[in-house]
């Protein structure tokens, strides 16, 4: 089981006893004893052991089998998580837990797992907390209930906001595979790369390019994918895009990109999170100056900053906006408890941490419109920090989305934004991951059930397409895009402008 941590001058320290916090009541555990029993129930004659046949025979199992499986199986990704700054937050908030809210207990926890990860021999939970240099520690399961108690209010809250935009009163609006079927006809757009070599990257930016088959003038989109994500990922709607008159240049982001997360799995290197947006930022700036210097095909007046998740954060960050101060502040008061469905949270508050660059000055290119997938910044611009974005933005959110959810982080973006030609999107049944495809060999994500992933994505995706193109039509127009309730193949999609999105908060409130 290893050696037990030892003080200055040769004294141990470590727990066992373990304090079990419950409706105001303390049952005391035996550490010693929780491990003897975990490795022989038959062979345990302690009062504990006693207790624990009282249980059913699933329930005994079930307990002994949690107890005796390896803590963090991949010893590698786990390295890589404790040196990243996300990990490390959701870990020091979770030792909390272990200790009855004492300051830098969680903190005490960290270190502990991080010096069993030195050892050859698997980590247990039992050997765990039978580590760490305290002599008790205290299990807060009235803390774990009320963290439950909050997840269900939170879940509870969005199923009721997304009931109340069922009553707002919008006109519905039926799509038929007609413009699809149309579509089909037109030749297809193929892709070239495109390789740009830039200053503060090694390697050259790899760039994939979506022509249009007919020459237009106007506005160009810039493409960019989520966190892990890759421009095969989007490919969808790049091709899209572009067969309805749009040129598009997909941005493929090295050490953010899904070949980031494949070194993550394999403990080559801690996730990715909010310190890649210096470089993501880079990236932009670079393509954009290469467009208008002529490096790369010339591909209109003006440009459509688009993303999705981060890649939508990275879109609202270069149009030239950046985060409202008292950031760190808003963080201490909003990561008092985990933030179990709004982990953009975890990322935005790691921005304190992270120097961006001087948004670059106006005047130096046009942009037409900022469209944001899945996106967020509900710390970074609190009240009317999104009032300083000088064109047009439309904010796309989904239902079933716990990483982003829409209530907190869309529905109050939008409404600080004046634009009336703006919109906010709210897809019923759409997750985080619906503007993601992957190919049809690798569909493991999908097998996570409609919980996480929503409604069939590829649905949702055809839907997506017809509102994002539509809203860039009536940019060309004096027309903004209607308010409507827009259903195509069993999806349902609700278009808010500034008045509508403002009803629906009202009712919300109620």
């Amino acid at each position: 089981m290893g050696t037990t941590p030892t003080l200055a001058g040769g004294a141990t320290l470590a727990a066992d006893r373990l304090d079990v916090r419950l409706d105001g009541l303390s049952l005391p555990v035996d550490l010693n004893q929780l491990d003897a029993w975990s490795r022989d129930p038959k062979g345990s004659h302690s009062e504990l052991g006693v207790w624990f046949e009282l249980l059913n025979e699933r329930s005994r199992n079930d307990l002994r089998s949690l107890l005796r499986a390896p803590l963090l199986p991949d010893r590698a990704l786990a390295k890589q998580l404790l040196q990243s700054w996300t990990g490390r937050q959701l870990l020091e908030e979770v030792g909390e837990l272990f200790a009855g809210g004492q300051p830098g207990s969680g903190v005490v926890l960290l270190t502990t797992l991080r010096e069993l990860l030195q050892r050859p021999e698997p980590i247990r939970f039992v050997e765990l907390l039978l580590a760490v240099p305290t002599p008790s520690l205290t299990l807060d399961l009235d803390g774990l209930l009320q963290l439950a108690d909050l997840w269900r209010r939170q879940l509870e809250d969005q199923s009721l906001a997304l009931r109340r935009l069922r009553d707002l009163p919008l006109r519905p609006r039926e799509i038929s595979d007609t413009r699809a079927r149309l579509a089909a006809i037109q030749p297809t757009p193929r892709p070239t790369t495109l390789s740009l070599t830039v200053a503060h990257r090694a390697a050259p930016l790899e760039l994939e390019l979506w022509p249009t088959v007919t020459e237009r003038e106007g506005a160009w989109v810039l493409l960019m994918p989520g966190l892990g994500g890759s421009s095969a990922q989007l490919s969808w709607l790049a091709q899209g895009l572009a067969a309805r008159g749009w040129p598009v240049l997909v941005i493929e982001h090295p050490g953010s990109n899904e070949r980031a997360v494949r070194q993550m799995l394999d403990g080559q290197r801690p996730p990715p999170g909010a310190e890649t947006l210096p470089d993501r930022l880079a990236d932009v700036e670079a393509v954009l100056a290469a467009e208008r210097q002529g490096q790369i095909p010339r591909l209109g007046d003006s440009v459509v900053l688009m993303g999705h998740s981060m890649g939508g954060l990275s879109s609202l960050l270069s149009s030239g906006l950046r985060p409202v101060p008292g950031l760190a502040q808003r963080c201490e008061r909003d990561l008092e408890v985990i933030p179990l469905i709004n982990i953009s949270r975890l990322l935005q508050c790691q921005l304190q941490e992270v120097p961006l660059p001087e948004p670059v000055r106006e005047g130096s290119r046009t942009v037409a419109a900022v469209v944001s997938l899945n996106g967020f910044g509900s710390l970074l611009w609190p009240g009317h920090g999104l009032e300083q974005l000088k064109a047009p933005l439309l904010i796309v959110g989904g239902g079933l989305d716990l990483v982003t959810p829409p209530v907190s982080e869309q529905l109050g973006l939008f409404l600080q934004h004046p634009d009336l030609r703006s919109r906010l999107v709210m897809v019923e049944g759409g997750s985080h991951f619906s503007a993601v495809r992957i190919k049809e060999q690798d569909q493991a994500l999908w097998r996570l059930g409609d919980g996480l992933v929503g409604m069939e994505p590829v649905r949702v995706q055809n839907l997506l397409l017809s509102l994002t193109s539509d809203f860039l039509t009536s940019l060309d127009g004096s027309i903004p895009m209607a308010p409507q309730r827009r259903s195509r193949e069993g999806i349902t999609a609700y278009v808010l402008d500034g008045r509508s999105a403002r009803r629906w908060r009202s009712h919300i409130s109620r």
